[in-house]
């Protein structure tokens, strides 16, 4: 097979990250520009100059492009307020007129998903879920190499889900990472550190932790028993904290699941910083 070559994005709220992939996964060429917070539509302008100038430099055989916000006919169809005027952005057809190549568009989280699948530990899985623990929590579903989106394109904003009338909060506002910042800003501490000093046993990280990986659990318990995937992948910075992370998660998790219907493999993200590069351009690779 000849080695082809695709020009792959990976757009954030604040960096446009991109680079050169091969059939062989190989990542050159790699930088990243500021998103500007998208203004005078910075974004799809950036994305443009860099398709021209990588189009010139190489025989590129398609664009992939990760993104934040949904994604629905490789159209930005909503998007929160981390990227101001970003809704609406047709970015597939912008880029396809331009270079005439063949682009696919894909939200971060199921980038992320698809990147897994492709080269890390979701691979050869035919049920995958994948949640994106960070500032905010994202979800995405592949079964038998297919995306499941639903019929709007909104499935799986599981940051949305078990709003709660006393606080007022969605899942998200209560354990997400950065929850776990805010809680943890009145004892002065890192989330790093929390987690080293909850190692250790040492109080009041221990609870804190504790509680947060509660709250997590909660939400990934509604997961399993909805969907029943075969793999629970768990991304985000704070996966570094790796089996230490995964058996507070199945600890908490037991407890509010059935006794005999947990049967899914909880796993962490292996790819990092390069999973939603590889999700982007993954639609070619099959």
């Amino acid at each position: 097979m000849e080695n082809k070559k695709f020009l792959a994005f990976d757009i954030g709220g604040t960096t446009i990250k991109y680079g050169i992939i091969d059939n062989d996964l190989n990542v050159s060429d790699t930088g990243k520009v500021d998103t500007e917070h998208n203004k005078d539509n910075h974004i799809i302008e950036a994305l443009k100059k860099l398709s021209v100038e990588f189009q010139s430099k190489y025989e590129l055989s398609g664009i992939g492009v990760s993104t934040a916000g949904i994604v629905k006919d490789g159209s930005i169809l909503f998007a929160g307020p981390t990227i101001p005027d970003y809704k609406g952005t047709n970015i597939e057809e912008s880029l396809n007129k331009l270079t005439g190549l063949p682009v696919f568009v894909v939200n971060d989280v199921d980038a992320a998903l698809l990147g897994e699948n492709l080269a890390g530990v979701a691979q050869n899985k035919e049920s995958v879920y994948c949640v994106a623990l960070g500032t905010g929590i994202g979800g995405a579903y592949l079964d038998h190499d297919k995306l499941l989106s639903g019929a709007h394109a909104y499935a799986n904003s599981i940051g949305y889900i078990l709003y709660d009338d006393k606080s007022k909060t969605y899942y998200e506002q209560r354990a997400s990472t950065l929850a776990l910042e805010r809680e943890l800003k009145q004892y002065s501490i890192s989330v790093i550190d929390a987690f080293e000093k909850a190692k250790k046993g040492e109080e009041p990280c221990l609870q804190v932790i504790e509680d947060w990986a509660d709250e997590v659990a909660s939400g990934l318990a509604e997961i399993v028993l909805l969907y029943d995937p075969e793999t629970l992948v768990i991304g985000g910075a704070v996966s570094k904290q790796g089996d230490y992370l995964l058996d507070l998660l199945q600890r908490h998790m037991s407890k509010k699941i059935p006794d005999g219907l947990f049967k899914t493999e909880l796993a962490i993200a292996k790819l990092t910083d390069k999973a939603q590069m590889y999700g982007a351009v993954s639609q070619f690779m099959r």
